[in-house]
């Protein structure tokens, strides 16, 4: 079972000839244990293209040692690192399950191989407090590494002639508080050892395909660039989130489900709303895939979400009024429709189309298809698209009163649906234009996720008044009471009458407050 931890860490290059210093004289140090020597062997995978070293990720098979075993260690933020262990296990070339599960967004269906191979000598040292409680380690490291020339191969690799060593150490946190590491790092310094160049003895083997640090662009840059340089910024950081959330589905975290599926409807919006800075023919079917998968993943996340309501509903209402198992069928109920469409994901997750999806949108940051209008600034073409966005909305909400209820039932609820999905939209375009706008672009997206937040409680009740009237209808058949049936859906009922009118305060206020800012018209 694969098992997370953090550690907090810093590396030192070191000379041969410098001497490891006395540690017991640093500042809330009482002792330095004996130093205990260890061989250690490790053999660290990747795909031929180097994908996870490429984004500071690193997987290894390491025999000696007291936490021997697979170590996949998650990127770097400042000292500190995730790192999540799996047993040896029988094979030395088979990566278990739930590591890859960790990386696959990342390596997709290409093959894991071994590019590395570093042996090292360590004499570590415990920190220990007067009680005798470990605070830190420090690790005097003489290492031997070889990069693997034949990852190509998988089944035939081999040695690349050059072969490198060096002496380094790596202070490692235990039971100390965090500024342990500066005063140790004092002492670390002046006997001759220097903050490491490279992030991991990995990196320092692979050399000149080592990881690059990623180039970020400040808020200030983003205030004052172009539209496309918004725009790549945005797809790339709710990239990086797909491909985490996709480990977490993967790996069973209860909102998995829902944070990829946002991640993806948040890439899906971009698309749309910035269409005028791109090469539709390009971005339409990565629109299409991107909607294609949420689809995949809504049946799961909305069994979760009506399951949690509608069971803290029945747990407000009066016992006597709880007639029959209704609790047991609705969670029964739900958790199997959950279970289903979590299956569904999961294969969705495995399937080729979903593979392709990711690499077409790697595509789209490192080749963006932009039109000219891309290369205007961001501050003069973003409020263009908001408008855009506004009308979109504000259109319809209109509809809504336009729909002929008596013939049609469902119209007005569909049209309510559609109303949210515009006000989502507008929204999240509202977010991803802050850097640009400010506290302008701040202001519409407060406003339009208070529209976006009614606008979903009722279509929540739309669905939980069709899932209560399907379980009525089978508990009916199965010869139990669906008096509490009833009762929730005439809840749901007053729900939805609620919700319209917080919708109605809310779109006064919307339109009062920002639309015409944006328009230039009330609506």
């Amino acid at each position: 079972m694969a098992v997370d931890q953090d550690e907090i860490e810093r590396k030192y290059d070191v000379g041969s000839d410098v001497v490891f210093p006395d540690l017991s004289a640093v500042g809330g140090v009482g002792s330095v244990g004996q130093a205990q020597e260890f061989r250690l062997e490790a053999v660290y995978f990747d795909t031929p293209g180097l994908d996870l070293a490429r984004r500071g990720l690193t997987l290894r098979r390491r025999t000696g040692g007291t936490d021997e075993g697979w170590h996949l260690k998650l990127p770097r933020s400042g000292d500190s690192r995730t790192e999540v262990h799996e047993p040896l296990g029988d094979a030395e070339q088979n990566v278990p399950a739930p590591l890859r599960a960790r990386v696959r967004a990342l390596v997709r269906d290409r093959p894991l191989v071994p590019v590395a191979e570093v042996r090292t000598v360590r004499r570590e040292y415990a920190l220990q407090d007067g009680a005798g409680a470990v605070l830190a380690r420090v690790c005097d490291d003489q290492v031997q590494a070889t990069r693997l020339a034949g990852a190509q191969d998988s089944a035939e690799s081999s040695r690349s002639e050059a072969a490198q060593s060096w002496r380094e150490w790596e202070l490692e946190l235990d039971g100390g508080a965090e500024d342990l590491l500066d005063v140790v790092e004092e002492h670390l310094l002046a006997a001759g050892a220097s903050p490491a160049a490279a992030a991991s003895k990995l990196s320092r083997t692979l050399g000149d395909v080592s990881p690059e640090e990623e180039t970020r662009l400040s808020a200030k840059e983003l205030r004052k660039g172009t539209a496309g340089e918004l725009l790549l910024a945005h797809l790339a950081e709710h990239i990086a989130r797909l491909d985490a959330q996709d480990a977490a589905v993967r790996t069973g975290e209860a909102e998995g489900v829902h944070q990829l599926r946002i991640a993806a409807r948040r890439l899906r919006s971009a698309l749309a709303t910035c269409r005028p800075l791109l090469d539709r023919e390009a971005t339409d079917p990565v629109r299409d895939e991107l909607r294609w998968l949420g689809e995949v993943f809504a049946p799961a996340r909305d069994a979760q979400v009506l399951r949690e309501h509608l069971s803290e509903v029945l747990a407000e209402q009066p016992p006597d009024l709880v007639v029959g198992p209704v609790a047991s069928r609705i969670d029964d109920a739900l958790s199997a429709a959950f279970q289903t469409g979590r299956e569904r994901a999961l294969e969705s997750l495995d399937s080729a189309r979903y593979l392709r999806l990711l690499d077409a949108l790697d595509e789209l940051v490192t080749s963006p298809p932009f039109t000219e209008e891309a290369d205007a600034p961001a501050r003069e073409v973003v409020p263009r698209l908001l408008a855009r966005d506004v009308k979109r909305l504000r259109r319809e909400v209109r509809a809504i009163d336009t729909v002929d209820s008596v013939e049609d039932p469902t119209a007005r609820d569909h049209a309510f649906h559609e109303a949210r999905k515009k006000a989502k939209r507008l929204r999240y375009a509202a977010e991803m234009a802050t850097p640009a706008l400010g506290k302008r672009a701040r202001s519409l997206a407060k406003v339009a996720k208070g529209v976006q937040t009614a606008l979903g409680e009722h279509q929540d009740s739309v669905v939980a008044r069709q899932q209560l009237r399907d379980l009525a209808m089978q508990a009916y058949l199965d010869g139990d009471n669906v008096f509490t049936y009833g009762r929730l859906h005439a809840l749901e009922q007053a729900r939805a009458e609620r919700v319209e009118a917080d919708f109605d305060d809310r779109w006064r206020r919307f339109r009062h407050k920002q639309l015409h800012r944006w328009t230039g018209k009330r609506a």
